[in-house]
C-alpha cells in the first residue's frame, strides 16, 4: 500500500502548479492535492489567512477520510503544513517544506505587499497578470492577490505562528531553502528549524524561490530522500 502524501500550493498558487510533479510522485505515493479557498478557481467570499487554509485542509482530510498522511509545502503551503500539524498532529507522518517564509513582521510583510500590486503587475509584468489569470479562473487574481496582501499584513501585526506554538509541534519536519531564494533568508529558516523539536535545515543548491523555476527532477528527489 502506498504511503499518502499532500501537496500544498503557495501564495497566488493552485494546486495546478504540482502538474508534472504529481504525474511522476503517483509511481511512488498516492498523491493529494487541493486549491485553497479563493485559488485555482475556487470560490470564497472569505478573507484569507493561515487559519482559514488550515480549516481547508483538515476539512479535506475529513472528506477522504484520510487518517495518516504526509504533506509536502510549497512556500505558504509549508506555513500552512505546519499548522496544521499543530491542530491535528495525529493525522501526520512529516512535514516536507520548501521556500517558506517564516519571518513576518511589519517590515518584513510591508516589504512582500509592495510586490503585490495588480495594476503595476498589469503595467510591467503582462505576462505574468495574464498567468495569474488563467490560474485563478473564474475567480478574479486581482482579489486573489489584494485578500493575500491583506493577509500578510495581518501576519505582520501578530496572526501568525508564534514561537511556542513552533515548540509544540514534534512531527518530524524538513525545512528546505533554495541557495538562490531572494524571499526566504537562511537565518529565518534556521531560526525556525532550532525552534521545531524534530527538524533537519537543507539548503538546495541553485534553487530559486518561484516553483516553476525548480527543476522538477529535483524537487522530486528531495521530497522522497527526506
Amino acid at each position: 500500500m502506498k504511503e499518502k502524501l499532500l501537496l500544498l500550493h503557495g501564495a497566488l498558487g493552485s494546486k495546478k502548479q504540482f502538474k508534472a510533479l504529481k504525474s511522476i510522485l503517483d509511481e511512488k505515493f498516492e498523491v493529494y492535492d487541493l486549491n485553497f479557498e479563493g485559488h485555482g478557481g475556487r470560490e470564497s467570499n472569505r478573507e484569507f489567512s493561515i487559519e482559514l487554509f488550515t480549516k481547508n485542509v483538515i476539512d479535506f482530510f475529513k472528506e477522504k477520510s484520510i487518517e495518516k498522511i504526509t504533506i509536502f509545502g510549497y512556500s505558504m503551503g509549508g506555513y500552512v503544513a505546519i499548522n496544521t500539524a499543530l491542530k491535528i498532529p495525529e493525522k501526520i507522518n512529516k512535514i516536507v517544506t520548501i521556500g517558506t517564509k517564516f519571518k513576518w513582521d511589519v517590515e518584513s510583510s510591508e516589504k512582500e505587499v509592495k510586490m503585490l500590486n495588480p495594476l503595476k503587475i498589469e503595467e510591467k509584468v503582462p505576462q505574468f497578470a495574464e498567468k495569474l489569470k488563467q490560474e485563478h479562473l473564474p475567480q478574479d487574481w486581482k482579489k486573489v492577490m489584494k485578500k493575500t496582501a491583506n493577509m500578510m499584513i495581518n501576519m505582520g501585526k501578530g496572526t501568525k505562528l508564534s514561537d511556542s506554538d513552533f515548540k509544540q509541534v514534534d512531527i518530524p519536519v524538513i525545512i528546505g531553502i533554495g541557495s538562490l531564494d531572494n524571499m526566504v533568508s537562511y537565518e529565518e529558516s534556521e531560526y525556525v528549524c532550532n525552534l521545531l523539536t524534530n527538524a533537519k535545515l537543507i539548503t538546495l543548491e541553485g534553487v530559486k524561490h518561484p516553483i516553476d523555476k525548480i527543476d522538477t527532477s529535483q524537487l522530486v528527489n528531495y521530497i522522497i530522500s527526506n
